[in-house]
């Protein structure tokens, strides 16, 4: 019987890799499943450019934030080699030779740099941050509960909502009123109530169209703003974002470590092809070559079109819930540039090419946010962005691991290529989509296309075939409001769970997703440990925390 196991996880992604830890701490014999030659998804770190085998960067995913300090302290991550060094501020120059530097943690800093622009802003700024943090004291905690099943009339459904109702009974009409205001507007009508100054919105508008096929005008954005917002790195600081030394992989490889170490087994190049199922409920899974692994629980950490439509036969699933993942949007026109550099940019607003405060954070390419909307207008109209905007970092001006002195890494997540950009490489397109994005940079730092050593160009193909982002969503579906909480992937399935008995989902496209974080595969460990009651693995230890609520 040496196929057979208690558990099997789908996915080695950072969210399979933390449902895989869980389970083996609850005692369960369990394998984890990835399809590629390692762990981590998108959040590995490669060596892409065979000539300058030295030179490693971390090719999707890129900063680090959201995952819950439980999950670290649970898994023991820093013992297994976790460790991240805290961003520096957000960083935005314009050609003019004026910059804005915005920080996590200080506020005369932020009043300092916002009055060079607006006094009425630099006052207005402390109260967005408390008003932010009010919000992060609401939605916080429900990225970390399941969400209720809305509509259902059976009794502890019903129960489940107004336990929910309870939590939130403090909660006023201007509170209700900001949390309704959040997930309805758009993110620059938002920063239009709060500010007045031009380059402080530009500065703010880009945590609301991160990774999502939507310009900062459509309604929503002001959400994906606050998602980005509510968590940090385990230091405290609302919002913070960090580099993982040794890159996004690094992440990765210290949760299989753990998950290793607590007894489970971890199996690349091993891609699933089918789901075993009889009479309703999970039997196991068939890998591409044919190969049977059996085990009564399966958890998948991919994304659910791939989870539901080709690892299952649609006829053992209802119809209406096939027709939900159908529909489930999964778009994104994200395309990430990975630059290796002879030398750190030299900005006309903050002279030096020596590192520098302004080096250490995010370096944004977003000269306002009508430059933004444009670049989504661009490609919404079928026609990638003629000035695309960046979210950019060199996260080798603190962590050294990833190259050889005199070298750095530049990582350039950017946005928007058209989102039928999955149906072929389109590779001449995003080469010269690349050079807009660099031409761009170039114009507040003129040395920087000279610095270039060499660079990688990825687009939506790339990231759905080698990847399994289809759409090249980083999300695995998009955070607008008809995806979110009780709809996240499909309105009933909200709970980690699926239409087929033992077969549970933990992929970024739950609720609580977006980032690495590891929500989904810790709530997807809850929700089998509450399944099965009283009833332990025969591997169990006589624990009570094995999931922290």
């Amino acid at each position: 019987m040496a196929n057979t196991y208690d558990a099997i996880v789908v996915g080695g992604g950072h969210n399979g890799l933390v449902a895989g830890a869980y389970l083996a701490r609850a005692g369960a014999n369990t394998i984890v499943l990835e399809a590629r030659h390692k762990v981590g998804g998108a959040a590995a770190t490669d060596a892409p450019w065979p000539d300058a085998p030295d030179i490693k960067v971390t090719r999707l995913s890129y900063v680090m934030s959201l995952m819950p300090p439980s999950v670290i302290r649970d898994l023991e991550l820093e013992r297994h080699g976790y460790k991240v060094h805290p961003m520096g501020p957000y960083y935005q120059a314009w050609p003019d030779g004026r910059s804005l530097k915005l920080y996590a943690d200080d506020a005369k800093r932020n009043h300092d740099e916002i009055s060079k622009f607006s006094k009425r802003d630099a006052d207005a700024m402390p109260r967005w941050d408390a008003w932010l943090g009010g919000l992060a004291e609401v939605l916080g905690p429900l990225l970390s509960q399941a969400p209720p099943k809305l509509g259902s009339r059976r009794w502890g459904d019903v129960l489940d909502t107004v336990r929910l109702a309870w939590r939130y009974r403090g909660l006023d009409v201007r509170g209700v009123g900001d949390v309704t205001r959040l997930m309805t507007m758009s993110i620059s009508d938002l920063l239009d109530d709060w500010f007045e100054s031009p380059q402080v919105k530009a500065a703010l508008v880009i945590n609301g169209v991160i990774g999502t096929w939507a310009g900062p005008d459509e309604p929503g954005t002001a959400y994906v703003m606050a998602h980005h917002s509510i968590g940090d790195i385990g230091d405290g600081h609302l919002g913070n974002w960090g580099f993982p030394e040794g890159g996004m992989g690094a992440v990765a490889n210290s949760i299989r470590r753990s998950a290793e170490a607590l007894g489970a087994t971890v199996r690349t190049e091993a891609p699933v092809g089918r789901v075993l199922t009889e009479a309703g409920r999970v039997k196991g899974v068939a890998l591409c070559d044919g190969e049977e692994l059996l085990a009564p629980l399966v958890v998948t950490a991919v994304h659910p079109k791939i989870a539901f439509l080709r690892h299952l036969d649609r006829r053992e699933l209802p119809e209406d819930f096939v027709g939900d993942i159908e529909r489930w949007k999964t778009r994104s026109g994200v395309v990430k540039i990975n630059l290796a550099l002879a030398e750190l940019p030299d900005f006309t607003a903050d002279r030096g090419t020596h590192p520098g405060e302004h080096h250490t954070g995010a370096i944004e390419l977003a000269l306002s946010s009508e430059y933004v909307d444009q670049a989504f207008q661009d490609a919404k109209q079928g026609r990638a962005a003629e000035r695309p905007f960046s979210d950019g970092c060199i996260p080798t001006v603190l962590d050294r691991t990833l190259c050889p002195e005199g070298v750095h890494v530049m990582s350039l997540f950017t946005q928007w290529c058209p989102a039928t950009w999955t149906d072929s490489p389109h590779q001449r397109e995003l080469e010269a989509y690349a050079d807009r994005v660099i031409d761009g940079y170039a114009e507040l730092a003129p040395n920087l296309k000279g610095a270039i050593l060499h660079r990688e160009v990825l687009g939506p193909w790339h990231m759905e075939h080698e990847y399994g982002l289809i759409g090249g969503n980083i999300f695995h579906g998009e955070l607008s409001a008809d995806q979110l909480f009780h709809m996240r992937p499909a309105p009933g399935y909200a709970d980690y769970r699926t239409p087929i008995a033992g077969y549970y989902q933990a992929s970024s496209a739950t609720h609580g997703g977006g980032g690495v974080c590891g929500i989904p595969g810790l709530q997807a460990v809850r929700a089998i440990l509450a399944d099965r009651g009283r009833r332990k693995f025969p591997g169990a230890r006589d624990r009570s925390d094995v999931v922290r609520a």
